[in-house]
């Protein structure tokens, strides 16, 4: 929790030129959240920003990430954990296991370049050092960019909620700043839509990542066995309307008596009492929770207080609705791509997006943050290999 805090600088930063980018290109929104959420952890992770969605380093990571999740969910992750019997073939029967293996391999290259200190003081080796931050650069660059269309899509599908959380925004914060992180404990509302934009949309469907049950269990008269891997499923839990009536709807008060943080939550030794399981369950819990929690929030209020969504129309002048149940394959799942019309509520507004950017610029913020670089030809190694 106290290791979150010091992040704030890098949330400030990365969340001053996503609005900046969305205010000068708004029907590129899904590019700006993207890198928006990766140049957070990449600079946290290794000390490098990601300022421009074409960045080469940038399109390597969500490509390699892309068929990960692909693998993953579909191919040899799957079959080869259901029948280990099948790891003894070898590659040229199963070609599925050849792919993934190269697929390692562009991974450990392009995951390498960070990490070197700890990895000398703490011992571990190459592989598990550049997994550590690979996985954290995974785990936090996708997640939070597609919770953040869920959030844009709930806006269109749902305009009432929209004018409810901006009404909230203004009141607390007014016209003549962002909001701030300081700001949330006086934003109830802002805060269920956070949370309400992780239950109604999750990306991690069935948990991302199985458990392990360490002994024997039974279920419902079923049986696990000790070692069977255990699946979240985090979908099923979200739609069910005995713990949230009305799944379907995307309804912020279900959490106004909710002052719980996420982490507290899935703390919390009352089942009951979670706000939702798309961080895990169990010891095993994703350790990215707390940044993930604080980085929604001043997003999502920042986006209230500066935009408008609208939804577009068609040639007959009918709005265009996106349609919620569309979503992308894999484990880690988004809304398929929809339209939105995005627009500054007011010309100040706007002006005050310029104005932050261009002061974290003249302050050389952007340098500041860059405090390391990536080896040189790092990412065209990878894409040569």
């Amino acid at each position: 929790m106290h290791a979150a805090e010091s992040f704030k600088p890098y949330q400030l930063l990365e969340s001053q030129q996503m609005m900046f980018d969305i205010l000068n290109e708004p029907e590129k929104f899904m590019q700006h959240f993207r890198r928006y959420a990766n140049s957070l952890i990449s600079t946290t992770t290794f000390g490098c920003r990601v300022p421009t969605y074409e960045d080469p380093y940038f399109k390597e990571l969500f490509d390699i990430f892309g068929r990960f999740v692909l693998i993953a969910q579909t191919g040899t992750a799957g079959l080869l954990d259901y029948m280990p019997a099948l790891r003894a073939l070898p590659s040229w029967i199963l070609p599925s296991k050849r792919r993934a293996k190269a697929h390692h391999q562009q991974e450990k290259a392009l995951y390498s370049i960070g990490l070197l200190a700890e990895q000398k003081e703490l011992g571990f080796d190459d592989d598990f050092a550049s997994y550590i931050t690979g996985t954290l650069l995974e785990a936090g660059s996708d997640t939070t960019a597609n919770t953040l269309l869920g959030f844009v899509c709930a806006m269109l599908v749902f305009p009432e909620v929209q004018h409810r959380a901006r009404a909230e925004v203004d009141r607390v914060v007014g016209l003549h700043r962002m909001p701030l992180p300081d700001d949330e404990p006086k934003m109830q509302y802002i805060r269920g839509c956070v949370k309400e934009s992780v239950r109604w949309m999750p990306t991690t469907i069935l948990g991302a990542i199985p458990h392990a049950v360490i002994k024997d269990d039974y279920y419902m008269g079923f049986r696990i066995p000790a070692g069977a891997g255990v699946l979240n499923n985090v979908y099923a839990i979200h739609n069910d309307p005995s713990r949230y009536p009305h799944p379907e709807r995307f309804d912020p008060d279900r959490f106004k008596d909710d002052q719980q943080s996420f982490f507290d939550a899935a703390m919390n030794p009352d089942v009951s009492k979670r706000d939702h399981f798309a961080f895990g369950a169990g010891r095993r819990i994703c350790p990215g929770i707390h940044i993930a929690e604080k980085s929604l929030f001043l997003t999502i209020a920042r986006l209230l207080w500066a935009f408008e969504f609208r939804r577009p129309v068609d040639s007959n002048g009918s709005e265009i609705v996106p349609d919620p149940t569309q979503v992308t394959q894999g484990f880690v799942c988004a809304p398929l791509p929809f339209r939105a019309i995005i627009s500054p509520r007011d010309p100040a507004r706007a002006e005050i997006i310029r104005k932050e950017w261009r002061d974290a610029k003249d302050k050389n913020l952007v340098v500041s943050m860059q405090w390391k670089k990536f080896p040189i030809n790092s990412v065209e190694a990878v894409s040569n290999q």
